[in-house]
């Protein structure tokens, strides 16, 4: 048996089904392409789902591929097996209607045995109990040793999801040996022990199962096969775990590098490093196929495996920023069959290093305010954590749910998930309200999709005019096809051919008019589906409109023509941030509008007023170029072999339009444009700001929106001057000199404060309390403020070594407190963070913070001075344990 590396197994595969006359697809994106039904692609199958279901034609009948994968299910068994991964890559061999299982089980047999070399006495099969034909196909014409093939039953050996296409399948094992046993006279394969591992799956995909639970056969059966990569690498390397292979390995060892320890020696160490290199694996080709952190699906995703490595490395000792840089060791291993990796190499270290950052920034106050909520929850004895504690942590400190358990596990503690649940359901209810203001595609649902589906695609005219000739195919009056919209109404039209745009793109879509002789019907917005069928949505405003009537559809042309201007200026902006911060930036998502546009773009630091006032400068500079703008349709290959930009992340077909602008700007985009970029007029750059981790968004506008904008800007400026009593052009010097009178005043306020603070001082030292050595000094004043309280503590700690210093201050109906200790009584066992909680609890508010110095709310002004007393009980407590 050959000793072969996972990238050598990988391609001897593909290469293998190659010479057997099938056609080598790419890896697909991690993120399902119109597979609503998936987050991310969990199965070598899954994206090939539209080629046997019949929704596409493949590029072949008979296809391979080794396709990237991520489940995440198990997540939280990861590290503690040998097995559990949430990135793997799966081999797969398929046939559409071509060869079946006779083929199949041959070329699986010639790979194993003839390349991988596998000996044949190892190699043991399954078939489905009721398949003779797998049987004695495998028996029969291969000549596998019959006491080798084993029966299995429908749990096991047969594939099906529901109704639809199903089948039998075969399954290929490895025998590891007896060593690996569990002893059992019993044992063989199905065995739940390690000895015999199952590697390759052949699904013969040969029936349909109806709703009556009947299975009728296939006119054309199809093959789906899939062998997990890692696994065949552990048994080709002679190695127990996925961990130990080739490429992982390397993985592994520059984790252990980092973090100065070593594998294999303690089983806590040993988890962790596993963690770490499996979720690095998964988060570099995460952030490769353009998904970014957040909190809500993929993005959220990412945000666990991210989040739980960086706090695995930190149980490892790792003390600074490291993933990025282990993102390294991942690229160099796989680029040679991702080369894309390489590609987007700096792109995926700054999404990473820019999410462990922010993770950084607050890992360690979470873990304190968890370690509090901990301590509190033990006291009270209670059965499962705070849900709303729980959610706290991630909304506030960025902890994952799946975070906080795997935590709390750990001391033995269960979390109420339930009541996270709810918490997480409250804020989307907030969320959802917030923006209910607009209900897309019109109240859209399946019964008006379903009476779209039977339709040809619009037959879009747009790009060349922006009137033209067509004839109504289709009326919807609220859910229902009508036979006529009369005046006054409300609804949907579909014709044969259009001049309008349907939204897409980041475009927003036409608006106009639709007449003919009986009606005039003006065109609210229009919007297209997935599959290119145009809908324009109507009010009928005279006469009435029927069913098949000839009509003539006329665009608003000055609203396209200002749309052209902002869509165009997004390609000239998007060269422009590339010139200004190089390759790395990339189109992260647009919107063009009739007044404005806004486009996102991936950069990690916020550009600079002068970076900004470059860029703007530089789109300036090519609208004035007066540059030609043409567009062509070309392969998607040609397009970008001629340098055509694509958005990342985007899906196009094998045809494309590609957008060129002079030779500045060359771009693959389906919308509307100007024919010369002086058409534009003018752009002005309106606001910048981030929008998400590593995402920029910068909006803008164009031609007569400047001129307003220019209008509005000198306005401003003259109300300005009314107000402060100068000239306009004075206006600058007048609030540079209003600004320094105010800080004067600051200062004033500021000295006075400190005065009153020093007096208040020696009052309160006055009062003091001493427990057992301890003076605890307490006080309530009314309208200081938080910056007065600690002014005032300070000034208390200068004059006692030994000191717990309780503070509040009462303005109108909010409290705020201050604790402070000093470094002694620290020593002596008092806990200012620890005091205050239960202050503001009392107060009904909450807070904490360390040691020597907490600040916390209240809500209950009432109970300020009990809240204060209970400072001192405390403080007893403490210092007599």
């Amino acid at each position: 048996m050959k000793q072969l590396g996972l990238n050598e197994i990988r391609e001897k595969f593909l290469s293998f089904y190659e010479e057997k006359e099938h056609y080598r697809l790419p890896s697909f994106s991690l993120v399902p392409e119109n597979d609503p039904s998936l987050l991310l692609i969990n199965a070598g199958m899954a994206p090939l789902k539209p080629f046997f279901t019949g929704r596409q034609k493949p590029p072949k009948s008979r296809v391979t591929s080794c396709q990237k994968c991520i489940r995440t299910p198990d997540i939280e068994r990861v590290g503690k097996t040998a097995r559990h991964g949430t990135f793997f890559e799966m081999l797969g061999n398929f046939s559409f209607g071509d060869y079946f299982k006779r083929q199949a089980i041959s070329w699986a047999w010639e790979f194993v045995t003839g390349v991988l070399e596998i000996p044949v006495e190892k190699l043991y099969v399954t078939v489905y109990q009721d398949d003779d034909e797998a049987h004695d196909i495998w028996t029969k014409e291969i000549g596998v040793d019959p006491s080798h093939v084993v029966r299995m039953g429908k749990e096991d050996n047969f594939w099906e999801i529901g109704t639809g296409p199903c089948g039998p399948c075969s399954e290929l094992y490895y025998d590891r040996g007896v060593e690996h046993g569990c002893g059992s006279p019993d044992c063989g394969v199905g065995c739940e022990c390690d000895r015999f591992v199952e590697f390759w799956n052949l699904v013969f995909t040969q029936f349909d199962r109806q709703e009556d639970g009947s299975y009728l056969p296939l006119e054309h059966p199809n093959i789906d096969t899939g062998m997990g990569l890692e696994r065949i690498a552990c048994i080709m390397q002679g190695v127990d775990s996925l961990f130990d292979v080739d490429t992982i390995h390397k993985i592994s060892e520059e984790v252990c590098r980092i973090a100065g320890v070593t594998y294999k020696k303690d089983e806590a160490v040993d988890v962790s490093v596993r963690v770490v290199t499996d979720h690095i694996r998964s988060t570099v080709f995460l952030v490769s196929d353009g998904v970014r952190p957040s909190n809500e699906g993929r993005g959220y995703v990412l945000r666990r495996l991210l989040r739980r490595a960086a706090r695995h490395g930190k149980l490892l000792g790792i003390d600074r920023a490291f993933l990025a840089e282990l993102a390294d060791v991942v690229i160099n291993e796989s680029a040679g069959a991702y080369p894309v990796l390489s590609e987007n190499r700096d792109r995926i270290k700054k999404v990473i290093a820019l999410e462990e950052d922010r993770f950084r920034e607050t890992i360690d106050a979470g873990f304190q305010i968890l370690a509090g909520f901990v301590e509190d929850h033990k006291a009270a004895e209670g059965k499962l954590f705070s849900g709303e504690q729980a959610f706290k942590l991630y909304d506030t400190y960025g902890f994952p749910i799946d975070l906080t358990r795997e935590i709390l596990a750990e001391q033995g503690i269960s979390v109420d998930e339930e009541g996270f649940n709810q918490e997480m359901q409250k804020q989307r209810e907030r969320a959802r309200a917030a923006t209910r203001a607009h209900v897309g595609d019109a109240g859209w649902d399946d019964k008006v999709a379903d009476l779209l589906a039977p339709l040809a695609p619009t037959s879009f005219v747009g790009y060349d005019s922006c009137e033209t000739e067509a004839n109504v195919i289709l009326l919807i009056d609220g859910q229902e096809a009508a036979q006529t919209l009369s005046e006054g109404a409300e609804g949907i039209v579909v014709l044969d051919k259009t001049s309008f745009y349907g939204e897409g793109g980041g475009q927003v879509g036409d608006i106009g008019w639709i007449t003919s002789d009986a009606c005039r019907v003006k065109v609210l917005d229009t919007k297209k589906t997935a599959d290119g069928k145009f809908y324009h949505i109507v009010k009928v405003c005279e006469g009435e409109l029927s069913n098949g009537a000839g009509v003539v559809a006329s665009v608003d042309s000055e609203s396209r023509s200002a749309i052209c201007r902002n869509h165009s200026v997004t390609h000239l902006l998007h060269k422009a941030l590339q010139n200004r911060f190089g390759k790395e930036v990339g189109q992260a998502g647009s919107l063009v509008e009739r007044d404005r546009m806004r486009f996102d773009f991936t950069l990690t630091e916020a550009p600079s007023a002068e970076d900004l006032r470059i860029v703007e400068e530089e789109v300036n500079h090519m609208i004035m170029k007066a540059m030609a703008v043409t567009w062509e349709t070309m392969g998607l290959d040609a397009a970008k072999a001629k340098g055509a930009t694509a958005m990342f992340g985007d899906k196009y077909g094998d045809t494309v339009r590609v957008v060129t602008m002079g030779d500045y700007s060359m771009e693959l985009c389906g919308g509307c444009h100007v024919s010369n970029t002086a058409q534009i007029g003018l752009f002005k750059i309106l606001s910048e700001s981030g929008v998400a981790a590593g995402v920029r968004r910068i909006e803008g506008t164009t031609g007569l929106g400047v001129m307003a904008e220019l209008y509005n800007a000198q306005k401003t400026l003259s109300d300005a001057a009314s107000v402060m009593k100068c000239a306009p052009r004075d206006v600058a010097q007048k609030a540079k000199s209003m600004q320094d009178e105010m800080k004067a005043l600051s200062s004033q306020v500021e000295a006075m404060t400190a005065k009153m603070a020093q007096n208040a001082a020696g009052d309160l030292i006055s009062a003091a309390v001493n427990v057992d050595g301890v003076s605890v000094v307490k006080g309530q004043l009314s309208g200081a403020g938080a910056g007065a309280l600690r002014t005032l503590g300070d000034s208390i700690k200068e004059k006692l070594p030994c000191c717990f210093i309780a503070l509040a201050d009462v303005s109108g109906d909010k409290v705020t407190f201050v604790t402070m200790a000093t470094q002694d009584a620290v020593k002596r066992g008092v806990h200012a963070g620890n005091i205050i909680r239960e202050m503001a609890k009392v107060a009904g508010g909450g807070g904490g913070g360390r040691p020597d110095s907490a600040q916390a709310g209240g809500k209950d002004a009432a109970r300020v001075p009990e809240a204060l007393e209970l400072a001192e009980t405390l403080v007893r407590e403490a210092v007599s344990k």
